[in-house]
């Protein structure tokens, strides 16, 4: 019997490693499935799932040119049809919620300001510029005991 990639096959688990537990098939050849294709939940520790000899139902995912054999048993397990996944993406920010208005009145307020050109943004940025200087230099001549040299 030839394994083709797609099919569900019968074997038996003659290893178990960190990453995975090989499956002996039909026809002496072997294959390994991986950790990740255990289960459909998180697989910590692969002997909670798994012992040597349990008889396992798996689907070839590939076949290397080398023989070596990729399995899942998690894609083996026949699921209901219409639903293949327990994930439900998550709405995104702003769909599904009429009242989120907060971006829309940010919009309005922005086009509704007159454009400033050059000249007076650089005069409102050395203006604001020079008021955050002068409080930071109070701030730290108090810090220091007022104006003075080092204590030494």
């Amino acid at each position: 019997m030839s394994i083709e990639v797609g099919s569900k096959v019968q074997g038996k688990i003659t290893g178990i490693t960190k990453f995975g537990a090989f499956v002996g098939l039909s026809g002496g050849s072997t294959g390994l499935v991986h950790i990740s294709e255990v289960a459909d939940n998180y697989v910590k520790d692969i002997n909670d799932y798994l012992k040597i000899g349990d008889q396992v139902e798996v689907r070839v995912l590939n076949v290397e040119k080398d023989g070596k054999i990729g399995l899942s048993i998690k894609k083996a397990a026949d699921k209901p049809e219409g639903k293949t996944s327990s994930y439900t993406p998550r709405p995104r920010q702003g769909q599904g919620r009429g009242n989120d208005t907060r971006s829309k009145d940010f919009r309005s307020k922005m086009l509704s300001q007159p454009k400033e050109n050059f000249e007076q943004k650089m005069t409102r940025f050395l203006k604001d510029s020079e008021d955050r200087l002068t409080s930071l230099k109070r701030s730290t001549e108090t810090k220091r005991g007022g104006r003075g040299g080092r204590r030494g």
